[in-house]
């Protein structure tokens, strides 16, 4: 009776049993029994009476995303799935919760009641939001994006997304920027296209091109910066770049691309992470690195910054750079660590790049 009002409607393992193998009548004459909804966060909604006991919302949350919170408690009949303690899931990756679950128990708040699958156009496509490059399907209807799902890729973020990934599309709909304000008497006020326009032309036309700077945003397309850059090469000016922050990225191609690939951290065997929280800045790359630490043989992780729980044990080694000038010089104990590894991994942060003295 729930097929018609669930959200899973379509797409549901335990619709398709039903249609390949199913018979319309049921011999259980028993009382059936009543489960309250768990409150699990603003993302993930919940029906427990559909609940079937697979499990795989708590082995998912316990293994892959690192954070111990959902559990079964009560036996037989009396059994529930639910959060030990009632708080919202504390983990970036919750969403993916959604698209385990083989029933209508846990589907996405958010998307509650939008859309049908079967109305949706589906689109390959890749995340922008943060490096990795998760791979991702965008289904749309009309010229509506209703929402974002991730695609199997083993060598890059195997079947997960961030929430911020799948969640990010809000800002397509909501207090979005779609039209140009200007400054007047030290206060912003909607203009037209014609009259930003004019203004910036009477702006720039004033001053010479090496007075003139540009930096494209981190959200930008090629299109969009090969315009920019065309620009500023009409103006005269040299001065274009994409570093909002001031990082101290340079040098070649080479140095600044993860070159093991992501699937290269199931190989390392020592990791150094310096100035980066990666369940903040990239959950999926942090899934990665715990499950290296759960498979195989122990891999020795250690931390040069300030980071918080990263959901696997790791080694603090400092805060700041005097670390990094004892590991060169190999006074620091991990220093042996890195020298024993046969595949050692460093991952730079921003947050070390984006110093004075990130260079």
């Amino acid at each position: 009776l729930d097929c018609p009002i669930c959200d899973q409607g379509g797409e549901c393992d335990l619709q398709d049993q039903a249609m390949g193998y199913g018979f319309d009548r049921s011999r259980y004459h028993e009382n059936k029994r009543a489960v309250p909804d768990k409150e699990l966060g603003p993302l993930v909604k919940t029906s427990m009476n559909r609940c079937i006991h697979c499990t795989r919302c708590i082995r998912f949350a316990t293994e892959v995303a690192g954070v111990e919170e959902l559990g079964a408690t009560g036996r037989g009949e009396s059994m529930e799935v639910t959060t030990y303690v009632e708080h919202a899931l504390s983990t970036e990756l919750s969403g993916n919760l959604v698209d385990l679950c083989p029933v209508g128990a846990l589907t996405s708040k958010p998307y509650a009641y939008e859309a049908r699958s079967w109305e949706l156009t589906k689109t390959e496509s890749i995340d922008v939001l943060d490096a990795l490059g998760s791979n991702i399907r965008i289904d749309t209807r009309g010229a509506q994006v209703m929402r974002v799902l991730p695609r199997m890729n083993d060598d890059i973020n195997e079947e997960w997304i961030s929430d911020k990934t799948r969640h990010a599309i809000d800002g397509l709909r909501y207090q979005r920027l779609d039209r140009p304000y200007v400054r007047k008497a030290g206060k912003l006020v909607e203009a037209t296209w014609d009259e930003a326009f004019r203004i910036i032309a009477e702006r720039l036309g004033k001053l010479e091109g090496g007075k003139i700077a540009a930096i494209a945003g981190d959200q930008c397309d090629a299109e969009s910066m090969v315009a920019l850059k065309d620009l500023m090469a009409n103006l005269g000016s040299p001065n274009i770049d994409c570093r909002q922050d001031g990082a101290t990225l340079d040098g070649p191609r080479g140095s600044y691309i993860f070159n093991p690939g992501i699937h290269g951290i199931d190989q390392a065997d020592a990791i150094l992470l310096v100035g980066t929280n990666p369940r903040l800045e990239s959950p999926v790359l942090n899934a990665r690195i715990r499950k290296r630490y759960l498979h195989g043989d122990q891999v020795a992780i250690g931390s040069i910054g300030s980071i918080a729980d990263l959901t696997y044990p790791v080694e603090r080694l400092g805060a700041g750079a005097a670390t990094l000038g004892e590991l060169v010089e190999g006074r620091h104990g991990f220093f042996e660590k890195l020298k024993a590894a046969k595949n050692p991994l460093i991952i730079i942060g921003m947050g070390a790049l984006a110093r004075a003295d990130g260079a």
